[in-house]
């Protein structure tokens, strides 16, 4: 540290900088939510994974493959909401995955986590747009007569939502709540008209003819499951991202972990009665190919004269997703830029105490990158518009599953790490249940990697972090800041809640030479 000023130190191979308390002030963030607004916010960032999305699977694996995948995805789910849940509880700050790798794996982890969930954030952000654009121009032009272009949707509802998620933390949180409980609704009234109306039939589940020696319960046999696993995801991926509202929680210590617990009850629930019942009343074959496979269960028992008023149902799930992936990206980006990884700028917040830049930054990103959707469609009449929205969708599922395989074994390496720091809740499942939640990321990977489909994707975001990590190597990691994420690292764990200790806990120790 010799000959360097008391205003930069040079720590764990980056170098950080003094912020000062001015620097925090201007991104603070406000304690609003309990445990039910923490639910909502969980169940809001999935629900839309209800009504679309999820069905593919069923056509590369069928029925029985796509509900072995099921059943696959929620042990890994509740292995690794375990994990996040006991890391949430000892970190209690914003910075979630980025946070927990960085104290187990160093800057680099860190970096490479935290961008895996802004690539996943931004992206679902995105694909749900696409799909709320097309069911709100579906509702107007045969409502109201009116129809406009897609670009004019998507600029719509990314003002609507950033100055929604812009307007306060206890807003977005009541939000949630109302939207996800609505969601539910509309999803507990489809399964009671699937099963009073007669319409569901056990058969229609076993209705895709199966190849050469293949049986009708795995139509196209065992590898497909593979497949199936990253669609069957659409049921629970963005659950993780509660540890985002740390810091706007009364108690995350002890709300985020039991908000997990039933947030991932509900979704179970929800997950197995469209799975079952929306495929049983269109049957296996229909449901596989399916673009609105709930609205098409609600046609198909009340016919379409309902159809506008029905895709208003649907859009209302995709809205409450769309609520809950906007604040977990607008989070996770005010998180890295608060401590220097990405601009700082972009973690400013205003007098409601929103990060409305990051949330704006993200939305300029993702309606850029649906505008060259919609140029790729234009330009080539054979379906490029389709090939570009699955490599969008694919990119989110793909920096999921980087995101939850690097935050598995940050869990696994912290265990050990830091033994004796303070873990107000543990994992019931430990180290066990995350080796074994890190086994099936890793199939999910493979599925990636064995599937020609998912090409696209994994060029794609591999070009982006080439640009991210250059970007950390050569600049932003020589302007770190000690925020509340790169205390508790650099503490062993001793420093870092930021509720119970303000937001420059440890400059003095770092920069007046005591550390």
């Amino acid at each position: 540290m010799s000959g360097q000023s008391s205003e930069s130190r040079k720590v764990a191979g980056a170098t950080y900088t003094r912020a000062g308390s001015d620097y925090f002030e201007k991104r603070t963030l406000k304690r609003s939510a309990g445990v039910w607004g923490l639910w909502g916010l969980a169940v809001a960032a999935v629900i839309s994974g209800d009504f679309s999305g999820w069905n593919f699977g069923i056509d590369f694996a069928g029925f029985g493959g796509m509900l072995i995948a099921f059943a696959i995805l929620v042990i890994m789910y509740y292995g690794m909401i375990f994990a996040i849940g006991e890391m949430a509880a000892a970190m209690p700050h914003t910075g979630g995955a980025y946070s927990f790798a960085r104290s187990a794996m160093g800057p680099w982890g860190g970096l490479v986590t935290g961008a895996a969930e802004t690539i996943e954030y931004v992206a679902t952000t995105a694909v749900i747009v696409y799909f709320s654009a097309s069911y709100a121009n579906g509702i107007t032009s045969e409502l109201l007569g009116l129809e406009l272009p897609g670009w004019v949707w998507y600029l719509i509802l990314y003002v609507v939502f950033i100055a929604l998620n812009s307007a306060g933390a206890a807003i977005s949180f009541r939000f949630a709540i109302v939207v996800s409980v609505i969601s539910i609704g509309i999803i507990l009234v489809f399964s009671a008209m699937a099963l009073f109306s007669g319409a569901f039939s056990w058969d229609a589940l076993w209705d895709i003819v199966p190849d050469e020696g293949q049986s009708t319960f795995l139509p196209h046999g065992v590898l497909p499951i593979l497949f199936a696993l990253p669609f069957a995801m659409w049921f629970f991926l963005g659950i993780e991202e509660l540890p985002l509202a740390a810091e706007e929680s009364h108690n995350p210590t002890r709300d985020i972990p039991k908000a997990g617990f039933w947030a991932r009850g509900t979704l179970i629930v929800t997950g197995l009665l469209v799975l079952f019942l929306n495929t049983g009343v269109i049957g296996a074959e229909a449901t596989g190919t399916a673009g609105e496979p709930l609205l098409d269960g609600f046609r198909a028992i009340v016919g379409d004269q309902l159809a506008a008023v029905l895709a208003l149902f649907a859009l209302i799930g995709l809205l409450a997703s769309l609520q809950g992936i906007m604040f977990a990206y607008g989070r996770n980006m005010y998180s890295l830029s608060r401590a220097g990884y990405y601009p700082r700028f972009l973690s400013l917040t205003g007098k409601r105490q929103t990060p409305w830049v990051a949330l704006v930054v993200g939305a300029a990103i993702g309606f850029i990158a649906l505008i060259v959707l919609d140029v790729l469609a234009a330009l080539d009449a054979e379906g490029a518009g389709t090939v570009a929205g699955a490599i969008v969708l694919n990119i989110a599922v793909w920096g999921a599953v980087v995101a939850y395989a690097l935050q598995l074994i940050s869990f696994m390496i912290l265990r050990r790490k830091f033994p004796n720091v303070e873990r107000p809740y543990r994992s019931p499942w430990g180290v066990p249940g995350a080796a074994i939640a890190l086994v099936i990321a890793a199939l999910i990977f493979l599925g990636f990697l064995l599937n020609p489909t998912f090409g696209p994707a994994i060029i794609a975001i591999a070009i982006v972090y080439v640009v991210i990590l250059v970007g950390f190597g050569l600049f932003f990691r020589h302007r770190l800041v000690l925020s509340p994420e790169e205390e508790y690292a650099l503490s062993g764990g001793s420093h870092g809640d930021p509720q119970a200790e303000g937001y420059d806990a440890m400059e003095g120790e770092v920069f007046d030479g005591t550390r």
